[in-house]
């Protein structure tokens, strides 16, 4: 089992950046696959980003593809969700989960049931 605990989220304008980190402990975080999800009031639960084991697999949404950069540190047990040029669209609970399935994600890493850890969630909010 392993926990996650978001950190990072708050206020910004339109065009700003932020950093939220995904912090884990229990068993080996560089067991598990990491995403990103957002969820906006009144509206589903939405894939942002995802990250394989090692760190060198990556899937953006079209939302946020160039924008937004994923990485990990698996010896801080951390993973991290750069956001910049931040848009009043991006205003969400940001999530972060980790999925224990193998291989590089490529035909699941969208799907919110195929991760097993979700953290509480940080609130982002984009002013314009």
């Amino acid at each position: 089992q392993v926990q996650l605990v978001e950190s990072g989220g708050g206020l910004v304008q339109a065009g700003g950046s932020l950093r939220l980190s995904c912090a884990a402990s229990g068993r080996t975080f560089s067991s598990y696959a990491l995403g990103w999800f957002r969820q906006a009031p009144g509206k589903e639960r939405e894939f942002v980003v995802f990250i394989n084991r090692s760190g060198g697999v990556t899937y953006y949404a079209d939302s946020v593809k160039g924008r937004f950069t994923i990485s990990r540190d698996n010896a801080k047990n951390t993973a991290y969700l750069q956001m910049n040029s931040l848009k009043p669209e991006d205003t969400a609970v940001y999530y972060c989960a980790a999925s224990s399935l193998r291989g590089d994600g490529s035909s699941w890493y969208a799907r919110k049931y195929e991760y097993t850890y979700w953290g509480q969630g940080t609130q982002v909010t984009v002013s314009s």
